[in-house]
């Protein structure tokens, strides 16, 4: 996709983004759009930066290596939005402004000990990832389980436990999605008073389901096809 492309590409998503806020009695400005940025190459992400995106979600780690050199001017925030294995929390720790994708008590206190390690300076913003539909291919924690990791998280010097991340099933109608987020939205606040904690963050929503997202509360929509154009089968997704 050219520059022209994907800057025309933004400008619909925001009047989007706009026109949900509206819907919902909220403001554009509470709405982070994250660029999902996965399979794409640094010069995608370079021309997406140029028109004004600021947040960029790749899946994962080794892929983020090999682009982040030509990446280097650019006063990005980096987002890692996949699964992260443990074996790779340390890389990923040094690597990103921000994980949104934990889901277990080990992997928090490895990226929390990198994070430590790399004498960053800065904690290590993250999410939590909720296992929000009983899809055997999804990942996440079990609401059963989301307070106390939440918990466990919040009690990690080097991590700021931020909010709640979901991906809910694929489905055409985004009206039939709604639901999920709606229930993500409802396990964050009733967290959220129970721990006596902010978690401003709702990171929910993707090309085709965005709107919907925002209108049950997303404050990150995850943005990869709408803006870069498609990856094809190999890279469906966000």
């Amino acid at each position: 996709m050219s520059a022209q492309g994907i800057l025309e590409n933004l400008r619909g998503i925001e009047e989007r983004i706009a026109r949900a806020a509206e819907r919902a009695g909220r403001r554009p400005a509470e709405i982070t759009l994250v660029g999902v940025s996965k399979t794409f190459p640094a010069q995608a992400i370079r021309e997406a930066f140029s028109a004004g995106v600021r947040h960029f979600g790749e899946n994962r780690v080794q892929e983020w290596e090999g682009k982040r050199g030509a990446l280097a001017n650019l006063a990005g925030c980096w987002h890692l939005i996949g699964h992260l294995q443990s074996n790779k929390a340390a890389r990923a720790a040094r690597l990103f402004d921000s994980v949104d994708s934990v889901d277990d008590l080990d992997l928090a206190q490895r990226l929390d000990r990198a994070r430590g390690e790399a004498a960053a300076g800065k904690k290590l913003r993250v999410l939590m990832e909720v296992r929000i539909a009983p899809e055997e291919t999804k990942s996440g924690v079990e609401e059963a389980q989301l307070e106390s990791l939440a918990e466990g998280v919040r009690g990690l010097e080097h991590l700021e436990l931020a909010g709640l991340m979901c991906i809910p099933p694929f489905l055409d109608d985004p009206q039939r999605v709604r639901p999920y987020f709606r229930r993500l939205r409802e396990l964050r606040d009733g967290l959220a008073a129970r721990l006596g904690c902010a978690l401003p963050v709702l990171s929910m929503g993707m090309s085709h389901d965005f709107e919907a997202a925002i209108e049950e509360g997303a404050t990150e929509v995850r943005v990869g096809t709408a803006l870069f154009g498609g990856r094809g089968a190999a890279g469906a997704g966000p």
